[in-house]
């Protein structure tokens, strides 16, 4: 698949239910220069639309580690605000299930662990897309993959 770029309202469109990883979250929280724009278009749409966002509690070990090892006690906050608050976000489990699921991605696809069981959990949820920055996790056939990178953010209407 090439990298041809897509709106993001046409990208989500007919997403229900988004499976968010943890990097479109850092780069929201943090405001990551070049993809802050095109996360808060993503929050806004999960936020004004019947989407529901996603996510597994591994999220949340996954973004907390670098605020805790510099002392950010602000992120971390920012962090179990949004995931923690069952507004914007729901965190699931990582189940028996899951864990198995995730390890026959893992060999199916070359996967790490991470990577596995944030996709196993996706699956499992049913979840219409997978919203990444990591290009590789488009091998995994079994979802649609949006690598935030590749999507561009809607003209204001004018």
């Amino acid at each position: 698949m090439g990298s041809t770029s897509v709106k993001i309202s046409a990208a989500l469109s007919s997403v229900k239910r988004l499976y968010v990883d943890v990097a479109p979250l850092i780069y929201y929280i943090e405001e990551h220069p070049l993809y802050v724009e095109r996360m808060e278009q993503v929050i806004s749409l999960i936020e004004n639309t019947p989407i529901v966002a996603v996510s597994s509690a591994i999220s949340l070990t996954e973004v907390l580690h670098q605020p805790i090892l510099r002392g950010r006690i602000d992120l971390e906050q920012s962090y179990q605000t949004i995931l923690l608050s069952g507004n914007t976000f729901r965190l699931y489990p990582v189940t028996g299930k899951i864990a198995v699921s995730a390890d026959h991605l893992r060999a199916r696809y070359n996967l790490k662990t991470p990577d596995a069981l944030h996709v196993a959990t996706a699956l499992e949820l049913r979840c219409d897309a997978f919203i990444t920055n990591d290009k590789g996790l488009r091998r995994v056939t079994e979802i649609a993959v949006l690598v935030v990178g590749e999507l561009e953010v809607d003209s204001p209407p004018s």
